[in-house]
């Protein structure tokens, strides 16, 4: 049972690092320092759009339009930081 609790761990780590690298990648976008019509950044920037959109969609529709502020991406970490915690506090069960 250890290794269900190490392996979800695992995928909550992967998936916080997945938020925070397609957060900084649309950042980098959106103040021109990285361009799409680079081959390379483009399909960084497609394959992490379609990694993430299937965690990003139910939250969005959860939320309410903010006006071209996405906030789905915070609610995901929040989630995660959550669940962590849940799990940690929970860690004995997994013993």
């Amino acid at each position: 049972m250890q290794s269900l609790f190490q392996i979800l761990m695992l995928i909550l780590d992967v998936v916080w690092f997945l938020v925070i690298a397609h957060v900084i990648m649309s950042w980098l976008i959106n103040f021109q320092v990285l361009n799409l019509h680079q081959q390379f950044v483009a399909q960084i920037w497609y394959g992490l759009n379609r990694l993430m959109e299937p965690i990003y969609g139910p939250v969005r529709r959860i939320l309410p339009p903010m006006q071209g502020l996405d906030l789905a991406p915070l609610v995901v970490l929040l989630g995660v930081f959550a669940l962590r915690i849940i799990l940690t506090n929970n860690a004995a069960f997994f013993y």
